[in-house]
């Protein structure tokens, strides 16, 4: 029988399970594991969480920093906050560096379970390796629409120390080609293999449902297809979206494919937003954003009170203390609540103003900020994330799910192939699908999504130009991926909605002009370590400055 020797300490440790219930037998068996005792998929949940949850850390600098609030979900700078809400639109290395060093590092988790998996491999699976190719499509989707060029073709390659930067189509028509071999391979089979060989549980995004794998790959080549279309040089697109529709998709009957949170395991390997908001204090709190409170509250919408909290409201006072542009500030703030429909009473009295503000009410806090109007913007102001978002760790209700692709974007990505004449789908009633699987994420049921379609505009494309219809289901994706800013921040840069985000800023008594002198963002700068590679410069020359502003090949 074939024996494989390990240490056995490393195994456990890899394994996530306990080693200390037969440590004695374990330690003094010196012929280690039979192979009816080992398997790949002790070795898939590490490298499937932390991309989704990774830890504390990167969870911090990579999501809230950056991505979630270039996304416009969330705000930070409110008077209680370590930083304004300009942080990060100014370019800061300290934390771009953080964000690079985790995202560029995580292919070796994706490689190294392909590895073990592929054709030769220690455990050598062909459908384990058809999920390490599909989870390598959803890394590099990630990786690539951060950063732009990146290295892909190369990456992992022996002998190549120092791999070239693939230009962004190149790396959309890779990972499409390896989406495609995988779904080659699983064909009609459900199930990884038999015993120690099925997947199970280990398999944290679809419970080794080879079906449901299929379905995700599908799903993943159909959004690759919907942001190239149009881009520069691209002539793919349109026939990847061809062939995406043509094939089982994410529906009704699957959902979502997400990941539960694990509130045990340590925070340092796998986090939330929970581990900030409570590890923290109120330095580190974050608020929801006008533009996400007030699309949410405008149109009725009841996703409003599972994303966020009301306003604690109070009575705030508003001294002038020599600011020049203290009326103007103050009047910026009344505006944010005059925009949320809040009910509340101002008083002027010489250089005091007083804003009272009766709680219960869902008020977002305006994006972008700067330094000095920080002062005036008062905490109990504005909303704050919903229990299920700051979940602490250790207690038993459930926190909210990590969206890995939800049925929602199938459906609405399939709704805006129609919309642009593409297959033969039902706009409307794919529109209307993807609203009702967008609100299951959340656990509202299925009469109130029913009166929010019946009795909401934005939730209506039978009616208006191309471009309306278009803004609609752009602002549904954009609400379906709250907690998800990487594509929430895709949405957006491709899009261009919610226009009031994608416009940028321009009043600097107000706001953070930043790096960029207020244009939107539109990528994270490379890592500093990135420069190492003698490849840097080629990437710049051929993607353009290495800046935030700078676009990616597919954006509006």
């Amino acid at each position: 029988m074939k024996k494989f020797k390990y240490i056995t300490g490393l195994l456990c440790l890899l394994v996530g399970i306990s080693c200390t219930k037969d440590f004695d037998e374990i330690n003094t068996n010196n012929q280690g594991f039979t192979s009816d005792e080992v398997s790949a998929k002790y070795f898939l949940t590490s490298a499937q969480v932390g991309l989704y949850a990774p830890g504390r850390f990167e969870y911090w600098r990579a999501h809230l920093i950056h991505t979630d609030r270039f996304a416009g979900h969330f705000t930070f700078g409110m008077n209680q906050s370590w930083w304004a809400d300009g942080l990060s639109y100014t370019y800061d290395p300290g934390y771009t560096d953080a964000a690079y060093d985790w995202l560029a590092g995580y292919f070796g988790n994706i490689k190294s379970f392909g590895d073990l998996t592929a054709e030769g491999g220690e455990f050598e699976n062909q459908f384990m390796y058809a999920m390490s190719l599909i989870m390598k499509g959803l890394y590099y989707q990630m990786y690539t629409d951060t950063f732009g060029m990146v290295p892909f073709s190369e990456a992992g390659v022996e002998g190549f120390l120092t791999p070239k930067y693939d230009t962004q189509m190149e790396i959309y028509k890779g990972i499409i080609a390896d989406l495609d071999t995988a779904m080659n391979i699983i064909g009609d089979e459900e199930r990884t293999g038999l015993g120690i060989d099925d997947a199970g549980a280990n398999d944290v995004y679809c419970g080794g449902d080879l079906q449901l794998w299929k379905k995700l790959a599908n799903t993943l080549k159909l959004r690759l297809g919907t942001r190239a279309l149009g881009a520069p040089g691209e002539n793919f697109a349109t026939q990847t979206i061809t062939e995406a529709m043509s094939q089982p998709l994410l529906d009704a009957g699957s959902g979502s494919v997400t990941m539960k949170k694990d509130f045990v395991i340590s925070e340092w390997t796998s986090s939330s937003y929970g581990d900030v908001w409570n590890d923290f204090g109120v330095g580190s709190d974050w608020t929801v954003s006008q533009p996400l409170i007030n699309l949410l509250q405008d149109n009725n919408d009841p996703r409003l009170a599972i994303y966020a909290k009301p306003a604690k409201g109070g009575t705030f006072n508003f001294e002038n203390d020599g600011d020049d542009d203290f009326m103007e500030r103050v009047d910026f703030m009344e505006a944010a609540l005059i925009a949320a429909g809040a009910t509340y009473t101002r008083t002027d009295n010489g250089n005091t103003v007083v804003l009272e503000v009766p709680s219960g009410q869902y008020i977002g806090q305006p994006v972008r900020m700067n330094g000095l109007t920080m002062p005036y913007v008062r905490y109990d102001l504005f909303s704050t994330p919903s229990d299920a978002i700051i979940q602490p760790r250790g207690k038993e209700a459930e926190g909210y799910p990590e969206i890995i692709i939800s049925s929602a974007d199938s459906y609405f990505l399939q709704a805006e192939a129609a919309v642009k004449g593409i297959g033969s789908g039902d706009a409307q009633a794919l529109f209307t699908s993807g609203i009702k699987e967008a609100m299951k994420l959340w656990n509202i049921g299925e009469g109130d999504a029913d009166t929010y379609i019946a009795s909401s505009a934005i939730a209506d494309i039978s009616v208006g130009t191309t471009e309306e219809k278009l803004e609609k289901i752009a602002l549904q994706r954009w609400l379906a991926s709250y907690t998800d800013g990487f594509e929430a921040w895709a949405v957006v840069r491709k899009t261009g909605y919610p226009q009031e985000l994608a416009a940028g800023v321009n009043n600097q008594t107000i706001f953070e002009l930043g790096t960029l002198n207020g244009a939107y963002p539109q990528r994270l700068r490379y890592g500093t370590g990135a420069q190492a590679n003698p490849n840097f410069n080629a990437a710049i020359s051929t993607q353009g400055p290495d800046a935030q502003g700078t676009k990616l090949w597919w954006a509006k």
